[in-house]
């Protein structure tokens, strides 16, 4: 008898361990209900979105759009957060590393595809650390040059760098950007060869062009028409594969040179395992914006062209965008400071 009540104290003495796994199990389903539950909810506060360049450029500027338009929609404050530095980098960190709960939000250029290769050492995976939430435009570049540069056109700027060999040459916004590799795939392309004079933003770039220091410059249209307009720039082409709607006169570089297409576009990203009802609920207020025809006009006049896809096309989009300025960066032998 004694024996017997022993041997039914064992599962007795068992009971504690027990007792804390099942606890484990009911606060992980707990959590697990309540990330749910906030899921459902969101959002419940402010969003912040980080754009990773400074007040009053292009990516700013349609951030400072997009939040006015989406407060209403969503019922909170959308809060632009500028983290400028290291050609985006210290933006995109930021968000990659922020809780995957809706209420961080990237809103960045091509530069999130050109550093992926252009730096050594991110801290962060484009590919890894990011839910894409859509591709929200482009804006096309625009190849000009200064008013004594004797070529009106592609095929005569080239003609004119191969008789100058490293003697004609190019500004950039800084090394690394769009407006520099537009400038790389173009002398790939042709194999001309050609000087690099690397500017800290547009504006330095442009005021450079503009007084006769640098012989062209692939730059925003935005930034680039009031120049046109006195004369003081002459615009040869874009980089689109088709011509911009605010300048249907320019050729695109690719009616000159096949396959060439370079551009300056603009996504969205949450944290990577952001949850999906919140991705889709972003997405689809997006999308929302992008068809309003009052946004499209505020856009199409700051040379932005409305596009949106699907997050998984985001994705392949952003994978192809990576692989095609790698080859464009190894061929130049570009790398940041």
């Amino acid at each position: 008898m004694f024996a017997r009540n022993r041997s039914a104290a064992v599962p007795t003495q068992a009971r504690p361990s027990s007792l804390r796994h099942a606890a484990r199990l009911l606060a992980g389903g707990l959590v697990f209900a309540t990330t749910a539950a906030m899921a459902q909810q969101w959002p419940v506060k402010p969003v912040r979105m980080i754009v990773p360049f400074a007040v009053g450029g292009g990516t700013d500027i349609q951030a400072r759009l997009f939040s006015a338009k989406l407060q209403p929609a969503l019922g909170q404050q959308i809060i632009v957060d500028n983290r400028t530095g290291a050609g985006g980098n210290i933006g995109a960190e930021i968000v990659a590393k922020a809780p995957p709960d809706g209420y961080t939000v990237l809103f960045q250029s091509a530069s999130i595809a050109v550093n992926a290769t252009l730096y050594r050492n991110l801290n962060y995976n484009a590919m890894r650390d990011f839910s894409p939430v859509m591709l929200v435009s482009s804006t096309p570049l625009i190849l000009v040059t200064h008013p004594s540069v004797p070529a009106k056109n592609v095929k005569e700027l080239v003609a004119l760098a191969k008789s100058k060999p490293g003697i004609f040459n190019f500004g950039s916004n800084s090394t690394g950007s769009t407006s520099h590799l537009s400038a790389e795939l173009l002398k790939t392309m042709t194999g001309t060869k050609m000087t690099h004079i690397p500017y800290k933003g547009s504006g330095q770039s442009v005021i450079a062009l503009v007084g006769g220091e640098i012989d062209m410059l692939f730059t925003t249209i935005i930034a680039a028409v009031p120049h046109i307009d006195s004369g003081r720039m002459r615009a040869l082409a874009v980089t689109t594969l088709k011509r911009a709607p605010s300048m249907p006169n320019v050729p695109t570089m690719d009616e000159t040179l096949k396959g060439f297409e370079s551009d300056n576009w603009y996504g969205m990203f949450f944290p990577a395992k952001t949850p999906t009802n919140i991705v889709s609920r972003f997405h689809a207020e997006m999308t929302k914006l992008l068809n309003d025809n009052d946004v499209k006009k505020l856009m199409e006049n700051q040379g932005a062209v409305p596009l949106g896809n699907t997050p998984e096309e985001m994705s392949r989009y952003l994978q192809r965008e990576i692989e095609k300025y790698a080859k464009v960066i190894k061929a130049s032998g570009a790398q940041a400071d």
